[in-house]
């Protein structure tokens, strides 16, 4: 397993709050030596211990997705460039911090539609925090033509994978000089990088 070990974190509650805070995925599996990737949210369903998450019926990378399978999901936190500058002792070089969680489960599908529904309804609740200005209800005649259109699945996890690289390897000030640069770069405005995206 890499990064080594002082990168790695085996605190299921600290990758639980990874994964809420940044709950889009990055969906993992393989059919014939072929890697299908797909990017959607997930919700940690604390009840059950499982991630729940639909995808598009007309994604191909619904083929390799088989109740039973082994599958893996990433999620990425926040990541920067740490210069050697910021760090108070000498003879130090560039790297890059980051908070990352792999996750590696047996897939369910979710065929009943209304437990579907359910799933979807959950997702929107979560997602809706903490404002919650938009409540979606199992009536909503756009879920009826919706469901039929999406599959739900559910993710035994049975295997938690921590990889936060996070300058551990350093002396307590320069840690400290390392979160304070993760926080500030994480804060800082994209609205530049958006606008190029958009071309405005």
């Amino acid at each position: 397993m890499y990064p080594p070990p002082h990168h790695q974190v085996d605190d299921i509650d600290k990758m639980i709050a990874a994964i809420k805070q940044f709950p889009l995925g990055m969906l993992v599996s393989v059919k014939e030596d072929t890697p299908f990737i797909t990017h959607i949210p997930f919700i940690y369903n604390d009840k059950t211990n499982r991630l729940v998450a639909h995808i598009d019926k007309n994604n191909p990378q619904l083929q390799t997705l088989q109740d039973g399978m082994n599958i893996t999901v990433v999620f990425k936190g926040p990541d920067c460039y740490i210069s050697p500058s910021i760090y108070d002792s000498e003879n130090q070089l560039p790297t890059w911090n980051y908070i990352i969680v792999h996750i590696t489960g047996k897939i369910q599908l979710i065929n009943n539609p209304e437990a579907a529904k359910q799933s979807i309804i959950a997702m929107t609740e979560f997602l809706e925090k903490p404002e919650h200005k938009f409540i979606l209800h199992a009536d909503n005649p756009k879920m009826e033509r919706f469901v039929n259109y999406i599959q739900a699945f559910e993710i035994e996890i049975t295997n938690w994978e921590g990889k936060f690289k996070l300058s551990q390897d350093k002396s307590e000030v320069d840690q400290k000089n390392a979160k304070n640069e993760l926080i500030k770069k994480s804060e800082a405005s994209i609205s530049g990088f958006i606008k190029t995206i958009y071309n405005d």
